[in-house]
């Protein structure tokens, strides 16, 4: 499980790499058509089939704000040095997918919704992470 995780998130920062050497306003996977969905799915208070609490539900963009998680304002800059050798992108799609891999100092394990990982697509995984890499 560990390997696949690890080959996903290589795939995807290489699409992000991708899609930053092609020039802004590429379509499909990545560019800024995948940060505009990441921004939308972000922003909504439920998502999935099982209705889970969107993002937006538990986390703020303003810098210190709480509401049930940490701020997620400058996420992308905190995401770059979280855990050696792992890449932003790396540590933000684990963080959605296994949410207790990672906690910030004060906030206790098992409060954040467990199967994002199941209830999300690959592709809504991947826009979110899109959206996350932009909040510096």
């Amino acid at each position: 499980m560990r390997r696949l995780t690890l080959l996903l998130s290589w795939l995807l920062l290489l699409s992000l790499v991708l899609a930053a050497c092609g020039g802004g306003g590429q379509q499909g996977a990545g560019g800024d058509d995948a940060v505009a969905r990441g921004k939308a799915l972000y922003e909504k208070t439920v998502i999935g089939p099982n209705s889970a609490p969107g993002c937006i539900t538990c986390h703020a963009l303003e810098p210190d704000k709480v509401i049930v998680g940490p701020s997620h304002a400058h996420i992308a800059t905190i995401a770059e040095t979280a855990v050696p050798g792992m890449s932003a992108a790396e540590y933000l799609r684990e963080s959605i997918v296994n949410p207790d891999a990672h906690i910030t100092a004060g906030f206790p394990a098992g409060v954040m919704y467990q199967n994002y990982g199941k209830d999300l697509t690959e592709q809504e995984i991947n826009d979110r992470v899109a959206f996350l890499l932009t909040l510096k």
